[in-house]
């Protein structure tokens, strides 16, 4: 007589994996769960650097065209110079903004005076989740470029 051996895993066995499994993922879960955040945060950095080139870029065009010119054109987009001090910076405005590459499907663009803020649209509120251009206060001085991540 011949016996069968029979093959495969126990009860026991299986529910152990479902527990060890079960562990895995509520450990794992809280780290993906807040992606949003993170994607946020990384999208206003990458603004911030946007911004920094391009303004960088115009004062460079500014410095070596004589006599200085009033406006820039970048990629079809014409920017304008800031007209407060002969810094040679772009001056706060939406276009400087489509120079950069931000445009309003992305990000809302507030021009206010001297500032130019930009937050992402899935942002919950734009004054806690925001890069602000603020144009240069002298002639001698570049602009700055604040980023807040704290609401994001």
């Amino acid at each position: 007589m011949k016996s069968q051996q029979q093959s495969g895993f126990t009860l026991i066995e299986l529910i152990v994996v479902i527990v060890i499994l079960g562990i895995l993922a509520a450990t794992a879960l809280p780290k993906f769960a807040d992606l949003g955040k993170d994607a946020r945060i990384a999208s206003i950095n990458a603004a911030k650097g946007s911004l920094a080139a391009t303004a960088a870029m115009a004062h460079g065009k500014y410095l070596v065209t004589s006599p200085a010119p009033s406006t820039v054109t970048f990629e079809g987009t014409t920017v304008t110079f800031s007209t407060a001090f002969a810094s040679g910076y772009p001056k706060a405005d939406t276009s400087f903004a489509a120079a950069a590459g931000l445009n309003a499907s992305d990000y809302t663009l507030t021009a206010a005076g001297t500032t130019l803020t930009v937050s992402p649209v899935s942002a919950p509120t734009a004054a806690t989740c925001s890069v602000v251009y603020t144009e240069p206060a002298s002639a001698t001085s570049a602009p700055t470029l604040t980023v807040t991540t704290s609401g994001c």
